[in-house]
């Protein structure tokens, strides 16, 4: 059985920690589907359009990386696009306690879906997509925390 995972998040931006998790999740699953999520309790900064973009620039020669958006529950788009897996990083334990409630919630709407947590490398830790908005807000130079040119 192929093992799929869905790398699920808002990705507004999709910073080096987000691309670290995909390479090291890709030595795990088969394939990894990066789901760009639409979150009712968020108004997108950058255009989905463009971070779609710029992730498919990102992982454009690695076959074995996909990329969707969607506006659905998280287990539905891992069920409709043939994921088994969901894929998601730790970077303390703020982000465990949330993430622990979602992944159980997630395997009640569908049996079997388990989610796999990796811990962020240590030198990406630091990184949040927030704190990048903020800077870029704000005109600070951001490229030091993206896999790709922001142009």
């Amino acid at each position: 059985m192929k093992k799929v995972a869905l790398f699920p998040g808002s990705f507004d931006p999709f910073t080096k920690g987000h691309a670290d998790i995909v390479m090291r999740g890709l030595k795990l699953f088969d394939e990894v589907i990066i789901g760009i999520g639409t979150n009712s309790a968020k108004k997108r900064y950058f255009p989905l359009e463009m971070m779609t973009e710029k992730i498919r620039e990102t992982f454009k020669d690695n076959e074995n990386v996909k990329i969707i958006s969607y506006d659905d529950l998280t287990a539905n788009a891992a069920v409709a696009n043939g994921a088994n897996f969901l894929l998601r990083g730790l970077r303390n334990t703020t982000d465990f306690e949330y993430e622990n409630t979602i992944s159980q919630v997630n395997r009640h709407l569908v049996g079997g879906l388990e989610t796999v947590f990796l811990i962020t490398s240590p030198e990406l830790a630091p990184i949040s997509s927030t704190i990048v908005r903020e800077l870029h807000k704000y005109g600070a130079k951001v490229d030091d925390f993206l896999p790709y040119d922001l142009d």
